[in-house]
């Protein structure tokens, strides 16, 4: 099963001729001690240069997942929320001559490998002891990041892609087909192929207007968010396009679907929200659709990212588990 470039064990190997040079261009010297961080869509370093004892975030994006406007314009939002909006976001630290967004030759490679460079934000994810409390304050936040994007005129040029019908499972399956997703056979085809279907239907009813369709984070779960002596800062936009807005709700919740305590977890998240933006019982009701879309896109993203640690770890357990909340799901909704 094929992932994209990132997806592979020798990815910081890989990496490392091309980190060093963007190093150079913010002024970093080469004894800079490197830390990656994460892989996903992109690569995320930790840099610790000796020379100022400063810390910063550097972000490595993979091939064929965003141009640079798409990239320039994710940023811009970024700022936009944390001036506009009062939403804290991670400062981005241009270039030595200015550049906020580098464009880098890759030896072996036709296009570009794009880097940008973040300050460090002190915090951690917010701890899980208190569920129902965490997600009263992710909807609060959720709902103001909304409200922004409500009455926001982008600049121009401003290109994000669309996490729609067609994005998501159709012709673009910008995560992989859940065709193609670890362990699905016959039989899981089947089961998956009906919730994609109603899946359709629900979503093309529910209808893209205004008050429910616009520019979301799309992966706006606990594990993005820092709290630090009380502020809490939103991390993580690599995903963010136009959707559904309570397709973030759907992300809030990733890889614990199945968990029993989701309705008081939707209760809260809910109760957050509408203490900042009005939010129709129409359109909590429809929270499952969103759900049950997220998770169906997990089952491409496993498939599509095999070579990271959370696919592996995550893998033929999860189909089957997003088969049983498929039938559920169907069983209401279907």
């Amino acid at each position: 099963m094929s992932g994209h470039d990132l997806s592979a064990a020798d990815v910081a190997q890989r990496l490392a001729p091309v980190v060093r040079r963007a190093l150079e261009h913010y002024g970093v010297g080469a004894d800079a001690e490197l830390t990656l961080l994460n892989v996903s869509e992109n690569a995320t370093y930790a840099v610790d240069d000796p020379s100022t004892g400063e810390r910063t975030v550097l972000r490595v994006h993979r091939h064929g997942y965003h141009d640079g406007t798409e990239i320039e314009s994710e940023l811009a939002w970024l700022d936009a929320l944390r001036r506009e909006a009062g939403v804290r976001t991670p400062r981005v630290l241009p270039t030595s001559a200015g550049d906020r967004l580098l464009a880098l030759h890759e030896e072996g490679s036709p296009d570009p490998r794009y880097v940008a460079r973040f300050e460090w934000l002190p915090g951690t994810e917010p701890p899980d002891d208190d569920l129902p409390r965490q997600f009263e304050m992710l909807g609060a936040i959720t709902a103001q990041m909304h409200e922004h994007v409500r009455t926001w005129t982008p600049p121009r040029g401003f290109r994000r892609f669309a996490w729609d019908y067609d994005g998501a499972f159709g012709d673009v399956s910008r995560w992989g087909r859940w065709q193609d997703g670890i362990a699905v056979g016959p039989a899981e085809r089947e089961v998956l192929g009906r919730l994609a279907a109603t899946l359709r239907t629900r979503l093309a009813r529910f209808g893209s207007g205004h008050d429910r369709y616009g520019l979301v984070h799309a992966d706006l779960r606990l594990a993005n968010l820092l709290v630090d002596d009380g502020r809490t800062c939103v991390i993580d936009f690599d995903d963010c396009g136009w959707s559904w807005l309570l397709y973030d709700f759907g992300s809030a919740v990733s890889f614990f679907e199945h968990d029993p305590r989701i309705p008081q977890l939707t209760d809260s998240w809910v109760r957050g929200y509408r203490g900042v933006r009005r939010l129709d019982a129409e359109d909590v009701g429809e929270i499952p659709t969103f759900v049950m879309m997220r998770r169906l896109l997990l089952v491409c993203w496993i498939g599509s990212h095999s070579g990271t640690g959370l696919a592996r770890s995550m893998g033929a357990e999860y189909t089957e588990g997003s088969c049983h909340l498929a039938e559920a799901y169907l069983s209401q909704f279907g």
